[in-house]
């Protein structure tokens, strides 16, 4: 009996400002499985990355959740799906612990001592009271990224996860998601820093745009679609 995939994605195609960014990707991912989006600027990895979480429509194509179509079972996908963007989104009047119990709490209740057990996962010891304007760019990202250690979602979706991380930063999230594929989830994430991680599955975004050269994309601009 064949494994029905976590997530596929069948014959996907986004059109941005009267542009394909990308066509006909067929992918499957399943329990195990940690993917990287590649591509360089402009190709539509950010792009994608909405159009997996439910915020940009895809033009055509669908994605099958557990070998449902997400528009049948939207609810039961969204419940399953964590989603950290590119920024952080720590609000810079709160202390660490309030913007922590805020975001982990989007998703369900969790308690005074599992929000700061996960401050202390990330290294944010001591910092639970400091307030969002007094953290570095580093440690406002180590808050966002503690609700992994919060959350019970199978799927994880980050968009540049490494961003403003040190080394040993990085070292304890690629640990992580070896963790959570290894308890039978799956991660999706981008990155422009290389990935250490031996076991990680590749998506090229060049190989669904044949219509642009990777020399044309990097001359569209900087900004990431």
């Amino acid at each position: 009996m064949s494994i029905v995939p976590l997530l596929e994605l069948q014959q996907l195609q986004c059109v941005r400002d009267e542009r394909v960014l990308f066509t006909g990707i067929d992918y499957m991912i399943n329990s195990g499985d940690i993917v990287q989006i590649e591509g360089p600027n402009g190709s539509g990895k950010t792009t994608l990355l909405r159009t997996l979480i439910q915020l940009f429509p895809h033009d055509e194509g669908q994605m099958l959740w557990q070998g449902h179509p997400v528009s049948h079972v939207r609810y039961d996908f969204l419940s399953d799906l964590l989603f950290i963007g590119h920024l952080p989104g720590v609000k810079k009047t709160l202390t660490s612990r309030e913007n922590l119990n805020f975001l982990a709490n989007l998703q369900g209740y969790y308690t005074a001592e599992q929000v700061d057990e996960a401050l202390v996962q990330v290294g944010l010891y001591g910092y639970e009271e400091v307030i969002g304007y007094q953290l570095s760019a580093g440690q406002s990202r180590r808050i966002a990224l503690a609700r992994l250690y919060l959350t019970q979602a199978r799927l994880w979706i980050l968009d540049e996860p490494y961003t403003a991380l040190d080394a040993q930063g990085i070292g304890k999230l690629e640990m992580l998601f070896i963790q959570h594929v290894e308890q039978g989830g799956a991660v999706i994430f981008t990155s422009h820093q290389p990935s250490n991680l031996s076991n990680v599955k590749r998506l090229s975004l060049l190989d669904y745009r044949p219509q642009a050269s990777h020399y044309e994309m990097q001359e569209e601009g900087v900004d990431d679609y």
